[in-house]
């Protein structure tokens, strides 16, 4: 069985027992997630695909594994024959989830 999830302005095919990185949600580890924005399930063995308005009821649920932030990205800047040059650098911030559970 899996779902696909809609967080963080992103889509997220998630397992039972998968550990996913989203974006940052602002609760502790070990505090549960319920992600109600359900936009597909699919069932075990019956082949049973849900899509659209049946999945207003739909829930994934998960527990916060980790917060963390990741790997710096660096951003730079140049213009040629004018001596201009920046560096910046970024982390961005994501949460850990384990998915315990998809409720369809």
């Amino acid at each position: 069985m899996y779902a696909v999830v809609e967080t963080g302005g992103k889509q997220y095919r998630v397992s039972p027992g998968d550990i996913v990185r989203f974006e940052k949600i602002d609760k502790p580890v070990g505090e549960k997630v319920e992600l109600d924005k359900v936009l597909l399930v699919r069932g075990d063995g019956d082949d049973s695909l849900s899509v659209g308005e049946a999945l207003k009821d739909a829930r994934v649920i998960g527990e916060v594994a980790a917060q963390g932030r990741e790997r710096k990205v660096l951003i730079f800047k140049k213009k040629k024959r004018k001596g201009y040059q920046r560096t910046k650098g970024h982390r961005q911030y994501f949460t850990s989830v384990k998915i315990t559970e998809i409720k369809a």
